[in-house]
């Protein structure tokens, strides 16, 4: 059947580092590699007894919630190349084996693992799934090191294969990735620099791929115009002219006490503000949306096998509304060389979901470091603060006093401010009220249609909300101003609650953005 032109492309799962040959055998066992792992979270009800809450895995997620298929047929890459071309359904599943090649297991005579090669072979079956299916591009979804061989892809393999050498060649194949626990600013181990080094000179069991001399490598084009220097080179950043870094997700787990790999001497050498194998600040390339959420690398709390995964992912793939809230105007009292420090703590929360989407605290290591607002874009000082995707088609309850369903998609973003002192950098709690903070609000923000059918936004500080926050009815309110009607896009801003702006600063606000996006449709229109 052709490409029907509705937003679901196909999707490839590539799946991460196995180690040495031992790990790869047993890598190459798995069907699916991992990515057909659920989980089941309990959560108390309302009479203290334990409910629990399961997941299937994002795989069945996908067929169960958007339609997809999965069309192994005993050898997916037999089954493809015999389809004659547009036949297949574009909403299918498919998994880049790479490692089939390299283990003893399945190959009498196999190559030492390469990432480039990995990469190169994602490149034949993306052509492949688009021969069959007649789809315009392609979605990859990637766990761990699975990430980079995209990003190899991406940087490498297609620019070097271009005519016009394009840096951003990746964009005729390759509509949207998304990462899972990347390493995209390679791994590095907290005081064990030595270690590193040992690494990146023997690639015991291939882990110097995680080194920058061999990222240098296999991200950096050998043909293609505008490509890094060696000495220019930075990991995590994407090369401007590239692949456009918005269409490019990176979920970032911060859990690393549940790391158990190596009987839990990985997640001792990486250290604690990390998901056990790869630090927080390593597992997104800059510029491009992200959300932390608190699972490890892998495992029973592992991150591709989690509701809050699944969730971020569904919505960066098909979610119509990019919506990103900014914090402007901040005055905060004091300056940057006074003794105190102000932490912000976020967590975006989306109506009818069991899981916090984003979340950054202090308890789990990543506070937004708010007095650093002149820093560049990283985990401790995001920019925007936050970034979300939301789809009109979700499911949505049914208003009390219509009895239809509700009209406009609503989210929450829960923000903390805490306040700490130092005197000579040791922080000092003599007049310290630990997990106080000095001011807390919920940000309610709706967005739907208003009387006369254009998307318009309401927001509402939960302070301001008599009673419970479900209970509020946008349709009682105003929609906000758009600040930019010309633009495409709607800008509205949320000033703080009065009482906040003693601390905040008098003309503090809450910048909200929502813009529309889509994928290619069928006459190979849109972004």
């Amino acid at each position: 059947m052709p490409y029907e032109g509705d937003g679901r492309l196909p999707v490839i799962y590539v799946r991460g580092f196995a180690g040495g040959t031992g790990g790869i055998d047993a890598a190459v066992q798995d069907p699916l590699c991992g990515f057909n792992e659920g989980s089941v979270q309990v959560r108390v009800d309302g009479a203290d007894r334990p409910a629990y809450h399961q997941f299937e895995s994002p795989l069945l997620r996908l067929m169960t919630d958007h339609g997809y298929q999965l069309l192994v047929h005993g050898d997916q890459e037999a089954y493809l190349r015999q389809q004659p071309a547009g036949t297949v359904p574009a909403a299918t599943v498919w998994v880049h084996r790479f490692y089939d090649e390299h283990a003893p297991a399945l190959t009498r005579d196999p190559n030492p693992f390469s990432l480039e090669r990995a990469a190169q072979s994602l490149l034949e079956l993306v052509l492949l799934v688009r021969r069959a299916t007649g789809a315009p591009r392609v979605f990859l979804v990637a766990h761990s090191m699975g990430g980079l061989v995209a990003r190899s892809l991406l940087q490498r393999v297609l620019p070097d294969r271009d005519e016009e050498r394009r840096l951003d060649a990746a964009t005729d194949l390759v509509d949207r990735v998304f990462t899972y626990a990347t390493p995209h600013g390679g791994i590095a181990f907290e005081g064990y620099g030595l270690l590193e080094r040992v690494r990146d000179l023997t690639g015991v069991l291939g882990a110097d791929v995680f080194g920058p001399d061999r990222m240098f490598e296999y991200l950096t084009p050998t043909q293609a115009d505008g490509a890094p220097a060696r000495a220019d080179f930075a990991p995590a950043t994407m090369p401007a002219g590239g692949f456009p870094v918005d269409r490019l997700f990176c979920l970032v787990g911060t859990n690393s006490d549940d790391y158990t790999a190596a009987l839990g001497m990985a997640a001792r050498v990486v250290g604690p503000r990390s998901d056990g194998l790869v630090r927080v600040e390593n597992a997104y390339v800059e510029g491009a949306p992200r959300a932390l959420v608190h699972r490890s690398h892998s495992g029973r709390y592992g991150i591709v096998n989690s509701e809050e995964g699944y969730q971020n992912l569904r919505r960066f793939l098909f979610g119509d509304l990019a919506v990103e809230a900014r914090l402007v105007r901040l005055r905060l009292p004091g300056d940057v060389d006074d003794d105190t420090s102000w932490q912000l703590e976020t967590a975006l929360s989306i109506r009818g979901l069991p899981v916090v989407l984003h979340q950054q605290s202090a308890a789990h290591l990543c506070p937004i470091q708010i007095e650093r607002h002149g820093e560049p874009d990283a985990t401790g000082t995001p920019v925007p603060l936050v970034t979300t995707f939301l789809s009109s088609d979700a499911t949505r309850p049914t208003d009390a006093r219509t009895g239809t369903r509700a009209p406009a998609m609503r989210h929450v973003l829960r923000l903390r401010l805490v306040s700490l002192r130092s005197h000579d950098h040791v922080l000092s709690f003599l007049d310290h009220l630990e997990q106080t903070a000095d001011w807390a609000d919920t940000l309610v923000v709706d967005i739907g249609p208003d009387a006369g059918g254009r998307c318009v936004t309401w927001a509402r500080w939960n302070s301001q909300i008599p009673g419970a926050v479900r209970d509020w009815s946008s349709a009682d309110d105003d929609p906000l101003e758009d600040l930019d009607p010309r633009a495409g896009r709607w800008r509205v801003e949320v000033p703080v609650p009065v009482g906040a702006r003693t601390l905040l600063g008098p003309d503090a606000a809450v910048e909200i953005t929502v813009a529309p996006r889509a994928t290619l449709d069928a006459t190979g229109a849109g972004g």
